[in-house]
């Protein structure tokens, strides 16, 4: 059995104005989105003693406090988005019966159902869903989605410090709001400094696109239908292997496996520099740490792996993702303009649609510590298990690597077009993944097998 609950709600903050170059981000991706709900979503249990009313109470706090769950969107005549953040307005939270199901299995149904629904209308829902599974009069699970467009996973963590800071007795929040809301943010953004700033990070995106390759993987001759498809590779391997290669090479884990990504590219698709987009959160830049909104932005790495270790193809990628931290807080409809305007340059556009990798690992980041694993334990831990996920028609990316934040492995998630990276190759680039990094963390003088 499902009701609603009405959450009234009122900021502090309301108006209208351009959107955020996050926003801008992903505002195509969220278009091409017809069978995902397009959110961040989780299912979480809930701390005894909770009931359907606290967590309407917790739902009232994070959109009476924070704007961008405020969020809609109006349309031009032309159909160019504009956000408008309403300083008032009523929310819904779903309140699912259990009954006699496990609560758990209820949960994870409820997120599905919700997460498999199209992507919120973003001129009339509030970019959130939230639902509560009660058993016997108690509160036991979240479900939650909150849109891509109001915020990314770091902001979301946000959300979530901030539930979790309230204070026990009066419900009150630990402090003030102090970071930069989507509409001032918008405003800065237009400003000269910050057009200044973009036209420097484009100069990196132009120097980068005029030596990429205009070819990535061979497409396949046997196209599939449904087009798009999904697969997990968890490798506990992988999890302990990265940390010896990083305690190496005194780099992040995340570095390594950039590194392993570019060097798999290059196995594969038989052709160097790797050419790699990076989702970078911008966290990094002064007052943006706190902020509850869509900050990511894709930056450009070009690695050249040919003809040396793995180890020195690690180094290569971590000066070229400091390169791509630096250039990826740019205006996104520039760089849109500037990739077509090289490709007519070139005669064909560079082909960097191919290549997208999201660390998502925030919990279960594991960089090594004194004593990271030896090869004996990496060798232990495999196999390392393949599990298909789902097959569809839905628009996406051509290769898309997510690093899911799951504890005690490096679970990938590869979205690719089978159009373009055939079912076979689709496991092959996973497997190649792996075995990258087991061979570093076996042999320091490890090739990378990629010729010149």
């Amino acid at each position: 059995m499902t009701k609603q609950i009405v959450v009234p709600f009122q900021g502090d903050i309301s108006g209208v104005g351009e959107l955020t170059w996050g926003q801008r981000e992903i505002w195509p991706a969220l278009l091409a989105s017809h069978t995902t709900s397009f959110s961040i979503g989780w299912w979480q249990e809930l701390p005894p003693g909770r009931t359907a009313a606290d967590i309407a109470d917790d739902l009232w706090f994070i959109m009476s406090r924070h704007s961008a769950l405020r969020t809609r969107l109006q349309f031009a005549a032309d159909g160019r988005p504009r956000q408008t953040i309403a300083g008032s307005g009523e929310a819904l939270l779903e309140v699912v019966e259990a009954g006699d199901a496990d609560p758990a299995q209820v949960a994870a149904d409820v997120y599905s159902r919700l997460d498999s629904r199209p992507a919120l209308d973003c001129a009339s829902d509030w970019p959130i869903r939230w639902a509560v599974i009660v058993s016997q009069g108690a509160a036991t699970h979240l479900v939650s989605l909150i849109s891509h467009l109001a915020a990314d996973g770091e902001g979301v963590r946000v959300l979530l410090d901030d539930l979790a800071s309230r204070d026990p007795v009066t419900g009150l929040a630990a402090g003030p709001v102090t970071a930069i809301q989507p509409l001032e943010l918008a405003r800065r953004q237009a400003t000269p400094a910050a057009t200044k700033q973009s036209e420097a990070a484009l100069r990196h995106w132009e120097r980068a696109l005029r030596t990429v390759p205009t070819r990535g993987f061979p497409g396949p001759a046997d196209h599939r239908q449904p087009r798009y498809w999904q697969t997990f590779y968890d490798s506990p391997a992988s999890f302990l292997a990265v940390q010896i290669v990083a305690a190496r090479t005194g780099v992040s884990t995340g570095t390594v496996l950039l590194a392993a990504y570019a060097v798999a590219q290059a196995r594969l698709a038989g052709s160097n520099p790797a050419v790699v987009q990076l989702v970078v959160n911008n966290r990094f830049r002064p007052g943006f740490a706190q902020v509850v909104s869509q900050l990511c932005h894709f930056s450009l790495c070009v690695i050249d792996v040919a003809d040396i270790t793995i180890d020195e193809a690690v180094q290569r990628a971590r000066r070229s993702a400091i390169c791509a931290y630096k250039s990826a807080y740019c205006d996104p409809l520039r760089r849109r303009e500037l990739v077509a305007r090289i490709g007519r340059e070139r005669g064909e556009e560079p082909d960097i649609g191919t290549c997208f990798v999201n660390d998502r690992r925030m919990q279960h980041r594991q960089e090594p510590g004194d004593q990271p694993p030896g090869p004996a334990q990496v060798l232990a831990a495999r196999p390392s298990t393949l599990i298909k996920g789902y097959q569809n028609d839905d628009g996406g990316e051509r290769c898309y690597l997510h690093i899911n934040n799951e504890p005690d492995t490096i679970q990938y998630e590869l979205l690719a077009d089978t159009h373009y990276l055939s079912p076979a190759n689709i496991e092959a680039f996973l497997r190649a993944i792996e075995a990258v990094i087991i061979e570093a963390a076996l042999d320091p003088a490890a090739p990378t097998a990629v010729g010149l």
